[in-house]
């Protein structure tokens, strides 16, 4: 028998552990951004693919679908007029770059602005994803405080300060205002103006990251940093993963040409994936802005379930908002509550969870946090995920003293 080959000692440095087998979802899912499946427009898209297939099916037959390594045109000319309509956006189509879901616009943005040692600012919660490709270049990652509104903005500048004596001048600041994950906080239009005048009194790009401006139950928001700045010294990402479907791996970043010709330079993957980017084109001309209030106002009711179940199993325990969109929920639990340990007790119960020091930059403070996601379960499953959550605090960490549904004896 022939022994197995070790290729450990081929390893480059810094490889991350191996992968965990997939086993499927658990029974209660609060992980992630998966959506709701129920408001999945399957058959407008199955009629979107049929339709852009038979009238333009044969420009498969080339990369870029005659369209050029920028991305399909017809998606770009609708994210074009959405980004006017929805953010103020004054952008041609020829300012956008498809790219293969926004994780690879921050790998893109990342690998344009930044070196091994470099400094950039984040908000203090922020994005783990991000967090995570940042501590793999061996950026300096510093989180700024949030408040109700998002980034706040005498930190930043006492931050800044602080650095500008140590003779260091930050490559961004990455900031998700509207929505912010996972706090879901929107940042308002004069807070806006403030952040940029700041940016640019030091000279510091704004990396602004809006995947999730669409879910906003109200459907009215600020106007985007980048529309407000004109586009210049802002680089902006968004992505179909929250408005339409995650698993179709479709972003974009908008810049202005100076820069995006050097973030297209990097991109060397032959192009996104084509029949996603037709697809969405035919359908989101046809209907998605009647496709979006329906998903929010979906996703709203389904926070308002996931709110009165916390409230219900765990009472004073549990501290969280109301967001004013998104897929979120941030939660703080009692201080003797470790989230991480609570995520794999949890698990063997079912019931999947985002650990808080997974998205913060401030591990302690996040120790006692966490986030779900409320977007794919039903709303009986919800409620049946935080009892058995409730239960699982309960036995690990003896919080909450008891269930609000059961009576003392």
């Amino acid at each position: 028998m022939t022994a197995p080959f070790d290729f450990a000692p081929l390893l480059a440095p810094n490889t991350p552990p191996p992968a965990v087998k997939w086993s499927g979802f658990p029974k209660y899912n609060f992980i992630g951004g998966h959506n709701d499946a129920k408001h999945l427009p399957v058959d407008a898209l199955v009629e979107a693919a049929t339709t852009v297939l038979r009238r333009e099916g044969h420009t498969l037959a080339t990369y870029g679908l005659n369209s050029g390594p920028l991305g399909y045109r017809p998606l770009r000319e609708f994210l074009a007029a959405k980004l006017k309509r929805h953010a103020a956006i004054d952008c041609s189509p020829d300012e956008i770059l498809i790219t293969s879901g926004s994780m690879q616009g921050l790998e893109l943005v990342n690998s344009l602005l930044l070196a091994k040692g470099d400094t950039v600012l984040v908000e203090q919660e922020t994005y783990g994803g991000a967090l995570t490709k940042l501590t793999r270049l061996g950026v300096n990652t510093i989180g700024i405080p949030l408040d109700n509104e998002g980034l706040r903005l005498d930190a930043l500048k006492a931050k800044l300060a602080e650095l500008k004596q140590k003779s260091i001048k930050p490559k961004y600041i990455y900031t998700i205002p509207t929505v912010q994950n996972p706090t879901g906080a929107i940042m308002g239009e004069a807070r806006r103006a403030e952040l940029l005048k700041i940016a640019a009194e030091h000279g510091i790009m704004i990396f602004e990251d809006e995947c999730y401006s669409d879910l906003i139950w109200s459907g009215q928001r600020p106007r985007s940093l980048y529309a407000m700045a004109g586009g210049e010294g802002v680089i902006h990402i968004g992505s179909f993963s929250k408005s339409i479907a995650p698993a179709l791996r479709v972003g974009y970043i908008v810049a202005k040409w100076d820069v995006l010709s050097r973030i297209l330079a990097l991109k060397q993957d032959a192009g996104s994936g084509a029949l996603e980017q037709m697809v969405l084109a035919e359908f989101c001309r046809q209907h998605f802005a009647e496709h979006v209030p329906k998903l929010a106002s979906a996703l709203a009711g389904k926070l308002q379930t996931l709110r009165e179940a916390l409230a219900e199993q765990f009472g004073t325990s549990a501290e969280f908002g109301d967001p004013p969109g998104g897929i979120y929920l941030w939660i703080k639990l009692p201080d003797n509550v470790d989230t991480t340990k609570l995520a794999q007790a949890a698990l063997a119960a079912g019931v999947s969870l985002n650990p808080g020091p997974e998205w913060s930059t401030n591990k302690d403070y996040a120790r006692c946090r966490l986030r779900l996601c409320f977007a794919n379960p039903e709303p009986e499953t919800i409620k049946q995920g935080v009892a058995v959550l409730a239960e699982v605090c309960r036995r690990e960490f003896g919080v909450p003293l008891r269930s609000a549904n059961v009576e003392p004896t």
